[in-house]
């Protein structure tokens, strides 16, 4: 790692975090041990210094500056417990960091029937906890200490009260400093878990307040000095009154930890994929299991918010929602994967959705909150510069009120996938599936904002006519396969086949000799229409989307959308999107790129050779944990919202398809 980068310019690289995650909120640990990052989901941060280096707030564990050090970053085995190491001449410390998860318990059933006797499964306490736990595990090694909240987006003033200013050797009394604000308290939890047996050599964390200037309250700093075998825990929790646990102790969170390095290994054991690159999509599913919400099921597009599509753009959105639109992949994915539990639950919150959010002509807004709600109102936090100056920071989504008519395709795939890999579909699903179609055919000839969710003018784009399509094709498929009674079907056929002669004859260019943007864009490409195989709108193999790859796969200088393996959404220097400014390729085109070639290789092996190269390719521009972001920058840098669920998504089902295509190519 360059450790002189944030030096430099006060940020790291979007590349250098790591997520550690409970189901609840996510944190981003930085490779020099800076968390930078902490919200819940979707509520406002305690640490944002990724946004701003110098109002944001963060909790930093790392030697002291001017001091050289290699650092190494890693996830322990089968686990998302994040590991980063100091390494000097002079001695070796390791920095731990998780969010505990509990063990489940089996309890007798208090039901009783015919003499059998029933268990049912219980969650432990969660424990809602930051834990950060340091070991000099050779020679000796001095590290600093600093935490610096800043509520409410560093909004909100805070006080800071130093408890315990030295923690001394056989202290009983963990909790040393409390900040509080109006709305919340937290305190810090301070243990020395090995150490104090040699009172001459114990180690001392001994804090002091300071004041930064451009910061509304106090933080802490400390120096301390380990030996190797000391260590030292800190936990950040809520401060309240009654604590299960008061006072955290080295035995607590010895156990913490090893029930949630237990949880992640039994979970990620659930995985039924031993394909190649097995380790890459592990990390993968992985990732989205932290971006799932338990109470619910919902699953967040990213755990981030304004990380920029361009550094110094306005291209910056909060991404910390649940997309209709990622229902079908997501859907697919959990249950060829063998997580039937999460997609039984991530389903349950969609179809929730489908009774109770449509609007009173039948709509069904484009995303919720991750509880299910709808009201998302999108701010600028004009006091935040953004990050390396990108400014604005918006939170919420103003595109949640947009109209984009593909959802109707995507969550209608993932019913239909659902019925074929996961639990049939009961009735109430069904009379919900028949209203939502029977709305899908009084706006189908209608433009909308598509899933790029442009902000200009509506158009009709190819993308949302396919995957109405697709909507029109489930639902006659599903109706079909269950023989449940549906009352419009040969109004849904007609819808259907009219659906697919309009995209092949206005969605077509014969001067471009490709499939293009929008019935009004003129011969403008995009890479949306990759999708079209992977939803059986079109064969593979036919040569209109043929011509249509091998246009893509041209570079934009010469009117295509690949560069360095790399695929862009469209060209932003000839196509008007109402944004404003560049971005860079997008993770999840280049690997429906891959998909859309493996596909095709099926009937003609060149093409699985190409999908091969570009897929290693794209794996390349992961970061030191297999993370992607939305997006790859021209050089090579990682940009937009991290880790984005849909990219990783989509590498599970390239990396699916491409080692299956394989394996029957052999």
């Amino acid at each position: 790692m360059d450790a002189y980068r944030r030096h430099t310019t006060g940020y790291l690289p979007i590349e250098h975090y790591g997520l550690i995650g409970n189901m609840r909120t996510c944190a981003l640990v930085g490779m020099d041990g800076s968390l930078d990052f902490m919200p819940d989901f979707d509520s406002p941060s305690i640490f944002c210094r990724l946004l701003d280096a110098e109002k944001g707030g963060y909790f930093s564990i790392c030697p002291p500056k001017g001091v050289t050090y290699t650092t190494k970053q890693q996830y322990l085995p089968s686990s998302n417990i994040l590991q980063t190491r100091y390494i000097h001449e002079a001695g070796v410390v390791d920095l731990v960091d998780f969010f505990p998860r509990p063990k489940d318990s089996h309890v007798l059933a208090k039901t009783k029937s015919l003499g059998f006797r029933e268990t049912v499964k219980v969650q432990d306490e969660l424990k809602k906890w930051l834990v950060r736990r340091v070991e000099c595990i050779r020679g000796a090694v001095d590290l600093d200490i600093e935490i610096f909240p800043a509520f409410d987006y560093a909004r909100a003033e805070h006080t800071c009260q130093v408890l315990m200013p030295v923690h001394k050797p056989g202290s009983l009394q963990s909790k040393t400093v409390v900040f509080s604000t109006e709305e919340l308290k937290l305190q810090l939890d301070v243990t020395i878990d090995r150490g104090e047996e040699d009172l001459a050599t114990c180690p001392l964390v001994s804090f002091r307040k300071v004041k930064r200037s451009k910061m509304l309250g106090e933080g802490v700093v400390a120096h301390i000095h380990l030996e190797e075998g000391q260590a030292i825990s800190f936990v950040l929790r809520d401060d309240i009154p009654n604590h299960v646990t008061q006072d955290v102790t080295t035995a607590v969170l010895d156990t913490q930890q090893h029930d949630t390095q237990t949880f992640w290994y039994n979970w990620i054991s659930q995985s039924k994929y031993k394909g190649r690159w097995r380790e890459i999509v592990s990390r993968s599913l992985m990732i989205l299991k932290m971006l799932t919400y338990e109470p619910t099921g919902a699953i967040v597009a990213a755990p981030t918010f304004s990380i920029p599509e361009a550094i110094g753009g306005a291209r910056n959105w909060d991404y910390r929602f649940c997309w209709v639109r990622d229902s079908s992949f997501t859907i697919y994915i959990l249950l060829r994967m063998g997580f039937t539990e999460e997609a039984d639950a991530y389903m349950a919150f969609i179809s929730d959705r489908l009774r109770k959010s449509r609007s009173e002509e039948g709509a069904l807004p484009i995303m919720f909150t991750i509880r299910g709600e709808t009201d998302i109102p999108e701010i600028e936090l004009s006091h935040l510069e953004g990050y390396r100056g990108s400014k604005p920071v918006r939170v919420g989504n103003g595109a949640a009120f947009h109209q984009q008519f593909d959802i109707y395709g995507e969550l209608m795939d993932g019913i239909y996938l659902y019925n074929k890999y996961g639990k049939p579909v009961t009735w109430d699903q069904w009379v919900a599936v028949r209203e939502i179609l029977d709305y899908a055919m009084t706006i189908r000839k209608d433009p909308d904002m598509s899933i790029w969710e442009v902000r200009n003018k509506k158009q009709n784009f190819v993308y949302s006519k396919i995957m109405l399509w697709v909507a029109f094709d489930r639902g006659l498929r599903l109706a079909d396969k269950r023989c449940f009674p549906c009352p419009n079907r040969a109004a849904w056929l007609v819808t259907r086949d009219e659906i697919y002669e309009e995209v092949m004859q206005k969605g077509w260019s014969d001067s471009l000799q490709a499939f293009v943007q929008s019935y009004e864009s003129g011969d403008y490409l995009d890479s949306s229409i990759l999708i079209a195989p992977l939803v059986f709108f079109i064969s593979p193999n036919d040569p209109r989307f043929l011509k249509t790859i091998e246009k893509i796969l041209l570079t934009p200088e010469k009117g295509g959308l690949t560069s360095t393996g790399l695929v862009y959404r469209y060209n932003t220097a000839t196509v008007e999107d109402g944004v404003g400014g560049q971005e860079g390729a997008f993770s999840m085109c280049t690997f429906w790129l891959v998909e859309a070639l493996t596909r095709a290789g099926m009937y003609d092996k060149k093409y699985l050779a190409r999908a091969t190269t570009i897929f290693e390719n794209m794996l390349s521009f992961s970061n030191h944990l297999c993370m992607f972001s939305e997006e790859i920058s021209s050089s090579g840098e990682q940009l937009g919202n991290t880790p984005q669920a849909f990219s990783h998504l989509a590498l599970i089902s390239a990396a699916f398809n491409l080692d299956r295509a394989s394996e029957y190519n052999r």
